[in-house]
């Protein structure tokens, strides 16, 4: 057998796992008038996102053009659908049900144990109807840093919403042994309480938005370190990374003698606080600093908690950048009920897929040569 037809044999076979985890999704159209079975039609979508679709017009022409390509995975024996029937099927299609598959087929690629897991929000900004009908909407995704997968994702109103529906995004995801990290809008006692429950460790970012909270941490760094720490056990850890034409110098500290501070604030599981200390030298001779502060489930261990405060910043330049930037999340124009939602879970599943492609590309490139190359897109749809 050949390298080439080995690599279809190999690609045809994921095709068929990565169906059979969305097999439970039910088709909402009338039966008896579907032309186009469902699993074809996902198919179709997610092929024609890798390669560079950014709307149902794309997509459909991508399924006249690719049609022999299709058909090495499904029958496709009616064809593809028109730019009108994707749309009508992807805003019926329940969002919910589609996300559920989607974490079910991300946890089959992944490995349980120590992960890093950044939990963040963004809006789809051209999400929305005009005259305001509908808002934009707001997505908050669940972000594996050491694996580089989005593990799952929930839709929510807007985002203030991501209070509530963080614990419900965190049910459906396998944690256990992991270390979340939310920014300041998920420092919650029901959310620290559910990733406790879910086994697994948090660091969260801290505001004024926790009552007296912050400003106790706050105050407690600031008349210990006026006497350098002498009164108190610390774990430090400072890193150094030159970038962009800058130098940035990150000192962690961490304490765990916080029996005091237990006492005034009820928070489970509450074992530790850190602070950030950034000075960045921009070239020029600019200097800036910024003071960040954290409570953690961990012991105070400054560069375990460093790597995860790190690992959240990071979902900025590992996924949202992606979204942005390669698949254009702020210029999509899709609006209709739940085809926003739906059409975002297709690219987390493009994402995932080509970070996981062999290669040095970019993501960017990795989506032109999709494009250009069937055996290469033969290669991404293989890495699933």
């Amino acid at each position: 057998m050949s390298e080439a037809q080995a690599q279809s044999d190999r690609a045809h076979d994921q095709v068929i796992e990565w169906l059979q985890h969305f097999e439970p999704l039910e088709d909402p159209r009338q039966s008896g008038k579907v032309w186009y079975p469902l699993d074809e039609v996902l198919l179709l979508c997610l092929l024609a996102v890798i390669a560079g679709a950014e709307g149902w017009v794309e997509v459909a022409e991508f399924g006249k053009a690719k049609l022999d390509f299709l058909r090495r995975f499904r029958p496709f024996a009616n064809g593809t659908p028109s730019h009108d029937q994707l749309g009508d099927l992807y805003a019926a299609l329940d969002a919910e049900a589609f996300q559920s598959c989607f974490i079910a087929w991300v946890g089959s690629l992944t490995s349980v144990g120590p992960d890093i897991v950044a939990i963040d929000g963004k809006t789809l900004r051209r999400a929305y109807q005009e005259g305001g009908a509908k808002a934009p909407i707001h997505m908050i995704s669940a972000w594996s840093s050491r694996q580089r997968l989005v593990l799952g994702q929930a839709k929510v109103a807007d985002k203030s919403n991501e209070i509530t529906a963080i614990p419900d995004l965190l049910d459906l995801l396998t944690v256990k042994g992991a270390t979340v990290t939310i920014d300041a809008m998920g420092c919650q006692k029901e959310i620290a309480r559910k990733i406790k429950e879910k086994e697994a460790d948090y660091v969260l970012a801290l505001k004024g938005n926790q009552g007296t909270l912050s400003k106790d941490v706050e105050l407690f760094f600031d008349e210990q370190k006026a006497v350098g720490f002498k009164d108190t056990t610390i774990s430090r850890h400072q890193t150094l990374e030159k970038s962009h034409g800058r130098i940035e110098t990150r000192t962690y500290t961490a304490v765990d003698d916080i029996a005091w501070l237990k006492e005034r604030h009820d928070w489970v599981g509450l074992k530790s606080i850190v602070m950030v200390e950034s000075v960045r030298e921009i070239i020029g001779g600019k200097t800036e600093s910024e003071t960040r502060y954290y409570i953690s489930s961990l012991g105070a261990d400054a560069e375990r908690q460093g790597e995860a405060i790190r690992g959240h910043w990071g979902v900025e330049n590992s996924h949202h950048w992606v979204m942005d930037m390669v698949f254009r999340d702020d210029e999509c124009r899709i609006r209709k009920a739940n085809a926003p939602a739906n059409f975002a879970t297709i690219k987390h599943i493009a994402g995932n897929l080509m970070r996981r492609a062999a290669g040095k590309h970019s993501m960017r490139v990795k989506r032109r040569l999709a494009a250009w190359d069937d055996s290469f897109l033969a290669r991404v749809i293989g890495a699933g």
